[in-house]
């Protein structure tokens, strides 16, 4: 039996505590109204606006320089404008000199009418520039009113993505870790249906992270509901102005799709794959360790067949999954792709912590009959899954990017353009580390290699749905800071504390398991 040790759930206390209050700090820093959001955006153009003060400056030290320039060529231009005037009366001479030869008297009426012509034009151009400056000076109202308007609506704006940010920082941490316990337990499944004979001696580590699971998806459906309810704005459909034509910010394309994107039903679905989930895992740990005391395979034949309708639900619910709490952040965007890289993501970190489990148990003295070669198939997992999961990214990006639709093509050019270094580095992270690392055989069977590759790996994955969540919901408001570090540690603690617990309640080794023996001495 497994005992937990006193430094490690000291490790998991104190990082718990620690992920609290960093929790803690990010929602009490959150900006409350906009009138501290203007304080932020004010000491930001404070900040990164000194080049601009600089040039500024040397613009108002041209400006009187600029004004004796328009003084020195006030009076030419005077000249020039007394010089029009007389170029016009030299142009009338000509009709004068006609009206002349017809009758001294008709001249003089003819001056008189130029005259009056002449004053009524100056008239009508000072009424013209009057009426133009009033015009201007109504467009430069309009233009200001317009320039508010647009202002406000950008603070609001960044108000609600600073305050979505510490509840974006808890949502990624939560469903990664509870996700690395539903990918355990697809790979327990698999193994079960597979009947596998190298693995069996892992199945306890296995069952140990998948505890996880009830625990991490409770938290999860608590924050999708807290969502329903609009104590958060994660997922900007649920905004019922968005489905009511009488509202002005009417989305004619998520009203179409409220049929399947609503509160009550995407609550209820989120409830059928939780609920499935967890029966399955509860009911395949029973009958495991049924089969310990038991004097036929009865139970374990009822694994297998639990276990293979369970990867038939899985497979469905994961895509939907995937769709309603990811992707809908999203709900202009689609990727028929989606399901399977989600898949990949986790079920490839699933793996990673079942062999850093392991690696931890093997150096305690426990798992006496996990040997190198047990470790080597592990780590040949970690490495092709994360193949398989870099040639969905691949394909998933390279299609839309070459595609070039723009409905399509927004959702990489956001995370290039605003989240250039956590969207790239996490592909050298999840595809160039791992297999440049763990290509070589002899590497996956060293414990330091694949304790590092497996860090390098979850850090790139939890990037991975970072870069999946954050910027539909702060934009490019986001940096890793305390609500971010805070969330890992509270759900790696809370992980930790679940899982070890977990494993001290049953023996390490399933010593009915019909393939056991093959596993104790698996070799090659």
């Amino acid at each position: 039996m497994y005992t937990f040790s006193s430094k490690l759930k000291t490790v998991a206390i104190v990082f718990m505590i620690l992920g609290i209050l960093g929790i803690g700090y990010g929602f009490l820093t959150a900006p409350t109204n906009t009138a501290e959001v203007e304080e932020i955006l004010k000491k930001e153009s404070e900040e990164h606006g000194g080049h601009h003060a600089a040039a500024g400056h040397d613009a108002h030290e041209a400006h009187p320089a600029k004004e004796a320039h328009a003084t020195e060529n006030h009076a030419p231009a005077a000249q020039a404008h007394a010089n029009h005037d007389t170029v016009a009366a030299t142009e009338a001479k000509p009709e004068a000199s006609m009206a002349e030869s017809v009758h001294v008297d008709t001249i003089a009426t003819t001056k008189d009418t130029a005259h009056a012509v002449a004053s009524t034009e100056e008239h009508h151009d000072d009424h013209a520039a009057v009426a133009a400056h009033g015009h201007d000076k109504a467009e430069g109202g309009h233009d200001a009113h317009a320039e508010h308007a647009a202002h406000t609506k950008h603070v609001e704006h960044v108000l609600h993505q600073l305050q979505n940010k510490p509840w974006a920082a808890v949502y990624v941490a939560a469903l990664f870790f509870m996700l690395i316990s539903l990918g355990a337990l697809a790979f327990y499944a698999i193994q079960q249906v597979a009947q596998a004979g190298w693995s069996p001696v892992l199945f306890r580590v296995m069952q140990g992270i998948t505890a996880y699971l009830p625990v991490g998806s409770i938290i999860v459906f608590v924050l999708l509901a807290l969502g329903a309810f609009h104590l958060h704005h994660l997922f900007v459909w649920m905004d019922p102005d968005l489905i009511n034509p009488a509202k002005p910010n009417y989305d004619k394309l998520i009203a179409n799709k409220s049929g399947y994107l609503n509160n009550w039903f995407w609550l209820a679905r989120a409830a059928v794959f939780i609920i499935g989930w967890n029966v399955y895992r509860y009911f395949s740990r029973k009958n495991c360790l049924a089969l310990d005391e038991a004097s036929d395979n009865a139970f374990y034949k009822k694994n297998f067949k639990i276990s293979a309708g369970f990867l038939v639900f899985f497979i469905v619910t994961e895509s939907i999954m995937s769709w309603d709490w990811i992707m809908s952040v999203d709900p202009h965007w689609f990727s028929t792709l989606f399901g399977w890289y989600v898949f990949a993501s986790f079920f490839v970190s699933g793996i990673t912590v079942i062999a850093l489990v392991t690696l931890y148990l093997k150096s305690r003295g426990y798992l006496e009959y996990v040997n190198t070669s047990h470790i080597h198939d592990l780590a040949k997992f970690m490495f092709g899954i994360s193949v398989f999961w870099t040639y969905l990214w691949f394909s998933q990006f390279m299609l839309i990017w070459y595609a070039n639709i723009p409905e399509e093509v927004t959702y990489f050019i956001t995370r290039i353009e605003q989240y250039n270094l956590p969207f790239f580095g996490m592909v050298a992270m999840n595809f160039l580390f791992p297999v440049l690392i763990l290509i070589n055989t002899d590497f996956k069977r060293l414990t330091w290699i694949i304790v590092m590759a497996g860090v390098v790996i979850l850090a790139g994955h939890y990037i991975d749905f970072y870069n999946m969540i954050m910027p539909a919901t702060v934009g490019d408001r986001w940096f890793i800071g305390i609500a971010e570090v805070g969330s890992v540690l509270f759900f790696l603690g809370l992980f930790i504390f679940v899982v070890f617990t977990a494993l001290t309640k049953s023996p390490l080794l399933p010593k009915r398991n019909p393939f056991i023996e093959e596993s104790k001495h698996f070799h090659y």
